[in-house]
């Protein structure tokens, strides 16, 4: 079992690092001019992010994962509301479960 000085200690060493990166790269930008480029790339970043992180996962998932990803990025394409598309996602995917499939 985890000390709880130990949990204690590495929540508030994790959020100092945290706080630490934010503010150190507002920092870091506050030095950097906004060419058209790097707005593009600021622009985008999270997104790939996010894409790096769901697609492996989904390719490892179940065919119900693969349904549920494919409405997302459609209603995401049709919408252009990401929220709308993360419920209809997750929506999907519990009713295709419930089915059994």
């Amino acid at each position: 079992m985890v000390d709880t000085v130990a949990a204690v200690a590495a929540v508030l060493l994790l959020t100092g690092v945290t706080i630490a990166t934010r503010v150190g790269g507002v920092w870091i930008m506050s030095y950097v001019d906004i060419t058209p480029r790097i707005e593009a790339f600021l622009k985008y970043m999270a997104v790939s992010v996010l894409i790096s992180i769901v697609v492996p996962t989904t390719i490892a998932a179940a065919p119900r994962i693969w349904m549920a990803v494919a409405a997302a990025g459609i209603v995401a394409a049709v919408t252009r509301n990401a929220l709308v598309a993360m419920l209809v996602g997750a929506a999907l995917a519990a009713v295709v479960k419930n089915l059994g499939v």
